[in-house]
């Protein structure tokens, strides 16, 4: 099942421009709270109605504004999650699936078969006559779901799945979930701020920044390469630098006041440069080229890593960032009485960022 989505809306103080094709699979939309993620999709869904654009769900066409096509949310047979699950609060559980049916031509022995089909197959037997109110948000998200695809959609848009669970609670629904997604025959897509989940469950993910969207990018691309500073920093990328071309092999991380020196070609559209602190190295003594001498300004202890904030010593610019370099705690931590440090970063670890 293919969707193509061109859209684009104007809310006065937000202008949303998104562009994407998904096919049989789990596609992220990984942004930032109010970047348009959620935004996106009500307009597939026919919630909101774009300014001008084209939808189009394998081969039928859900909105296209030269063509004055807008299909009602009904006619567009989609599945849309809410964050907030959307159940209603005085049916029980039985009655809430059975809405998802509303629309059907079925009759109402093939009705109550699909509803204890989906009831089976989302372990939610014996809660029929409970109400929401009753049910944990584990529960309350299986029923969403069941309510969902008892009608088969064609395509399945997951809004925040998980914000409205205890982190306690949000690995074993994020597994559950997993299981039914691997089912769903149909395209899925699933908005989220959270990378961690994002690559968990997609096999592709597109960036949204600002209301406009990034060219999709498998998940090794988006996390092991990001293309955009905006991909950078949603993957996690803790060091983010202004970068200004200098020579064909030679460029100037302007929040660092660091010169770099890569093998590579520096392009002439380059606008950052980003290093993981996972990625930084101790330099030793016969070490040459992007070797950075740097005072340790800040130490701080995490889980699994001993951080170090870095502040390079004799910056050819003036500099307003600090460097982050974290070691992981099986190696060991730097000496505390050592105050200054020689870092030095790969070529294979220096990202261009546009």
């Amino acid at each position: 099942m293919s969707l193509f989505v061109d859209i684009k809306k104007d809310f006065g103080s937000f202008y949303l421009d998104v562009t994407f094709e998904a096919e049989n699979e789990v596609l992220g939309l990984l942004g930032a709270s109010g970047c348009g993620k959620s935004m996106t999709l009500r307009a597939i869904a026919g919630i909101i109605t774009p300014d001008e654009g084209r939808i189009v769900l394998d081969g039928k066409t859900l909105f296209d504004s030269k063509k004055h096509i807008n299909l009602t949310p009904q006619k567009r047979h989609l599945g849309l999650l809410f964050q907030n699950y959307a159940l209603f609060p005085n049916m029980n559980v039985y009655q809430n699936i059975k809405t998802g049916l509303v629309r059907e031509k079925m009759d109402n022995d093939e009705k109550n078969a699909a509803i204890r089909h989906i009831m089976d197959r989302f372990f939610l037997e014996g809660l029929e006559k409970h109400r929401p109110g009753q049910l944990s948000g584990g529960q309350q998200q299986r029923v969403a779901l069941a309510r969902i695809l008892v009608s088969n959609p064609h395509v399945l848009m997951l809004d925040e799945p998980f914000s409205a669970l205890d982190s306690y609670l949000r690995w074993e629904v994020e597994t559950k979930l997993s299981d039914v997604l691997a089912e769903f025959s149909g395209t899925t897509l699933i908005v989220s701020h959270d990378r961690d989940e994002i690559y968990r469950l997609c096999d592709r993910v597109c960036v949204v920044s600002g209301g406009r969207s990034s060219a999709p990018a498998t998940i090794d691309e988006m996390f092991d390469n990001p293309r955009t500073v905006a991909a950078a920093l949603l993957s996690g990328c803790k060091n983010i630098s202004r970068a200004k071309k200098l020579g064909s092999h030679e460029l100037l991380a302007e929040d660092w006041g660091v010169v770099f020196e890569p093998e590579r070609e520096v392009p002439d559209n380059i606008k950052g440069l980003g290093i993981r602190a996972k990625n930084i190295e101790l330099a030793n003594d016969s070490d040459s080229g992007n070797v950075v001498p740097c005072r340790i300004v800040r130490r701080v202890d995490e889980p699994f890593y001993h951080i170090h904030l870095l502040e390079p010593l004799n910056p050819v610019c003036p500099m307003s960032k600090k460097i982050r370099f974290d070691i992981e705690k099986h190696r060991g931590r730097l000496p505390e009485s050592m105050t200054e440090v020689k870092i030095k970063v790969s070529e294979e670890n220096l990202m261009f960022l546009f």
